[in-house]
């Protein structure tokens, strides 16, 4: 007992503080003799280094400023003159630093306007050059647009809607379904004109020839057909396709068929021969989306390898790939003005200028699966998903003008809602969309609506472009 009671009273606690600062004091002593056995600062070599640097970095302002110096009095005049006749021509804004306001005198009154200062502030004889404001980018101001308002719901397929086409003289529409059947409505009173049977399998894919009366469908039956409409039959079949066939778009002006579909390849027709001309194989997963067009690249594909591919059409072989989707690349549209096009996942709608394929910029926020798009000449696009909700973006800024869930059909499950193609037709004024409901809904804008009404809700801070 009196051991434990002596060792106790050798331990002496201290506070926190004492314990800092004795270490800080040995740490002091430690080093205190090094720090006093420094040399002494080489002034010389100080200014040396001063030298250098201040060449490096104004060593040709300098030379500028020893050259204006130099001038006759007279070059120095005319060089004032033709200085102030281009800063008349366009007004140049002067950058004045906060701590440089006091005593500044103009460029032309210290003998010339490529002087700047090189010794103290505003002292006589000081130089100063006159330095343009940077403006910072910024967004330009989205277009107004209507907002667009179901105006019809068709009824007449059995099964899921799968896609759409127009006729090039925008008196009908052709629809195909999951019910294997091909249905043709008046565009003005919705009514059904006809009815085409053939395919055993989903029609997933429609076009219409603007030179012949040929309408094109392809399915998942992996038949691609032609139909003559004067006689309402098919007159042509497509073989080769390994599997289901998603797409299918005509060349607009050489009778070239491009298809696409789940055996990973795009099929280039001749119309008339059903010559397989190439095979454009290079994804690694279903091709989704086909475009054509007549300038380069010819054709443009969408997979759901998440890649894009630009093709050039006479070689058969693949211009760019472009890499920037992180998830399945689904929709696909081209701007019917502009040299640019559009594709859609779920991870975001990009917009993409030809024929390089240059990224433009993102449209960020419907967080779905877009299944299609759709832009007419206004520069308003759409895009339309897996869960029934449609966006309507401005083409230019990418602006979110209007978006809504599109109604499910009286009847039918909430969990079928889903649009899986959309067109507008060749006017820009009317939008059909094809659902999962069994139904074809079209819209149209809203004429009672205005900017007064319906205002740019405009925040430029959340449409920062991301490039990548």
């Amino acid at each position: 007992m009196v051991k434990e009671m002596s060792f106790n009273e050798e331990v002496t606690k201290h506070s926190v503080h004492t314990l800092v600062f004795r270490s800080l004091k040995r740490t002091h002593d430690m080093f205190v003799s090094d720090q006093g056995n420094l040399p002494d600062l080489d002034l010389e070599a100080e200014k040396l280094l001063r030298g250098v640097k201040s060449k490096a970095v104004y060593g040709q302002v300098q030379e500028k400023v020893d050259k204006v110096k130099a001038m006759p009095q007279h070059q120095k005049d005319n060089l004032a003159a033709s200085e102030s006749e281009k800063s008349q021509e366009g007004t140049v804004s002067v950058y004045k630093p906060t701590n440089m306001m006091a005593n500044i005198t103009p460029a032309s009154s210290v003998g010339g306007p490529m002087a700047m200062a090189v010794g103290g502030g505003g002292q006589t004889g000081g130089h100063h050059q006159q330095l343009a404001t940077r403006k910072s980018p910024a967004m330009p101001k989205p277009t107004w647009h209507a907002p667009w308002k179901l105006y019809r719901v068709i009824s007449g397929h059995m099964g899921w809607v799968r896609c759409v086409t127009f006729e090039p003289g925008n008196e009908w529409f052709a629809t195909g379904a999951a019910d294997r059947v091909i249905k043709i409505w008046d565009l003005a009173s919705g009514k059904l004109k006809l009815s085409l049977t053939g395919h055993v399998s989903v029609v997933r894919g429609l076009a219409v020839s603007a030179r012949q009366p040929y309408l094109f469908s392809c399915g998942e039956d992996r038949q691609v057909k032609c139909w003559d409409l004067e006689y309402n039959k098919v007159i042509r079949h497509y073989h080769g396709h390994l599997s289901a066939v998603y797409d299918l778009a005509l060349h607009p002006t050489l009778d070239v068929l491009v298809s696409c579909g789940r055996d990973s390849s795009a099929r280039v027709w001749d119309m008339r021969t059903k010559v397989n001309i190439h095979t454009l194989s290079g994804h690694t997963n279903t091709v989704s989306s086909v475009l054509t067009s007549a300038t380069e690249p010819q054709v443009i594909t969408a997979s759901n390898d998440s890649t894009v591919r630009l093709w050039d059409l006479a070689a058969g072989k693949s211009l760019a790939t472009l890499t920037n989707h992180k998830k399945s690349v689904r929709g696909l549209v081209a701007h019917p003005k502009l040299m640019m096009f559009a594709s859609g996942g779920p991870d975001n709608i990009k917009q993409w200028k030809c024929p390089e394929g240059k990224f433009i910029q993102n449209l960020s926020g419907h967080n779905a699966i877009v299944n299609c798009l759709a832009v007419n000449a206004d520069g308003v696009l759409v895009s339309g998903a897996d869960n029934g909700t449609i966006y309507f973006w401005d083409w230019k800024t990418g602006y979110n003008f209007q978006r809504f869930q599109a109604p499910v059909q009286p009847g039918s499950l909430d969990s079928e809602a889903g649009i899986f193609q959309m067109k507008f037709d060749h006017s820009g004024s009317r939008l059909i969309t094809c659902e999962a409901d069994k139904t074809i809904k079209i819209y149209k804008e809203d004429d009672s609506a205005s900017e007064e009404t319906h205002p740019i809700n405009w925040k430029p801070e959340i449409l920062k472009r991301r490039r990548y």
